[in-house]
C-alpha cells in the first residue's frame, strides 16, 4: 500500500500555498509582490493568483492580509476581555457557524488513559487535506487524532507522533475507514449539524477541559492562553494551558491553531506555524464566503 494517497487539488495547492508563506515569513519587511513570489514557486503571476483563489477563495493579498500579525491582533480585538464568554454572540453564519456545531465529543476515562490505551483498536489512516497530507486515527467511538506530513516520508513520523500518545493501544492500517472522517473534518460541505464528526478526546482531565473550551471558538476568530485559564476557572494557569493546548492530538478540529499571545503574536504550533498561518487564512477565507477579493501586491 502506498505512503500516501492521490493528492487532491487542495493538497497540491497547499503546496504552493505552504512555499509562499514561507518565502514571505522570512521577506515580511521587503513587502514582495506576487511577481516575486511566483517566480519563488516556479509559476506565473496569474497561476498563483488562480491557486490562491482556488484553495480557499481569497486573492494572495487578501489571504496574506489573514494572517499578518495585525490580521491576528484584529482577531483579539474586542471590547470584552475574555473572547470565549461572548463566542456564540457574534451572529456568525455560513460555513463557519456549522463548523462550530457540527462536531461532537467525548473523553475516554481517566482508567483507559492512565493505562495507555491498553485493550484500544486504534485505525490510522492517510488522506489529502486543504494543509498538506492528513494522518489520521479513529476508535469505535470516533476520532482521536490528526496530524500531518509535508513529505511522503513524513507521514510514518506522523504516524508515529499520534501513536506515541497512545503506548500501549492496537493500531490498524485502515485508509478506507479514515477517508469519511478526513472528509467530515477538512471539506465545509461534509459540515453539518445533522451528521455530526465525532470526536473521542484522550487526555488527563486538565487536558480535557481546555481542548473541550477550545471547541468553544468559533472559526475566523482567535482566543490567548490567557482567556482560555479564565473560563476555565484557572485565572493563574496559562502557562499549564500553553502546555495542554500543545498536546492537542485532533489538530484542526479541536482548533489549537486559533490560541495567539496576548500581542497578537502567533507563537507556536507543533505542525509548524507556516500552517498555522494557512489554516487562519483559509479559516477566514470561509467565513468571508463569497465577499470579493483584493487583487494587487501581496502585502
Amino acid at each position: 500500500m502506498a505512503l500516501t494517497p492521490e493528492p487532491s487539488a487542495a493538497a497540491a495547492d497547499y503546496d504552493v500555498v505552504r512555499r509562499a508563506l514561507e518565502h514571505l515569513t522570512t521577506r515580511f519587511r521587503s513587502q514582495p509582490t506576487v511577481e516575486q513570489v511566483a517566480d519563488v514557486v516556479g509559476l506565473s503571476p496569474s497561476h498563483l493568483h488562480h491557486v490562491f483563489r482556488r484553495w480557499c477563495g481569497l486573492s494572495p493579498k487578501a489571504f496574506l492580509q489573514a494572517v499578518t500579525l495585525d490580521r491576528a491582533r484584529d482577531l483579539l480585538r474586542r471590547d470584552d476581555v475574555n473572547l470565549l464568554d461572548a463566542s456564540y454572540e457574534l451572529g456568525l453564519s455560513g460555513p463557519g457557524r456549522l463548523h462550530d456545531l457540527f462536531v461532537t465529543h467525548e473523553a475516554m476515562s481517566p482508567g483507559d488513559f492512565k493505562t495507555g490505551g491498553a485493550g484500544l483498536v486504534i485505525r490510522w489512516g492517510v488522506a489529502p487535506s486543504p494543509f498538506g497530507v492528513a494522518v489520521l486515527t479513529a476508535t469505535d467511538r470516533g476520532l482521536c487524532g490528526i496530524g500531518f506530513a509535508d513529505q511522503a516520508g513524513g507521514v510514518q513520523e506522523a504516524y508515529r507522533d499520534l501513536a506515541r500518545r497512545w503506548p500501549a493501544a492496537g493500531f490498524a492500517r485502515d485508509d478506507a475507514a479514515i477517508g469519511p472522517y478526513a472528509a467530515q473534518a477538512f471539506d465545509p460541505a461534509c459540515w453539518s449539524p445533522d451528521r455530526p464528526l465525532r470526536v473521542v478526546l484522550i487526555g488527563t482531565d486538565f487536558e480535557v477541559t481546555v481542548w473541550r473550551t477550545l471547541l468553544g471558538v468559533p472559526l475566523g476568530r482567535a482566543t490567548t492562553y490567557g482567556d482560555i485559564a479564565q473560563t476555565i476557572g484557572r485565572p493563574k494557569a496559562a502557562r499549564a494551558v500553553g502546555a495542554a493546548v500543545g498536546k492537542n492530538p485532533i489538530s484542526f478540529v479541536v482548533p489549537c491553531h486559533r490560541v495567539i499571545g496576548r500581542d497578537g503574536a502567533l507563537t507556536g504550533y507543533h505542525w509548524g506555524l507556516t500552517r498555522k498561518r494557512a489554516m487562519l487564512g483559509w479559516e477566514t477565507a470561509k467565513r468571508r464566503g463569497d465577499r470579493p477579493a483584493e487583487d494587487g501586491a501581496v502585502a
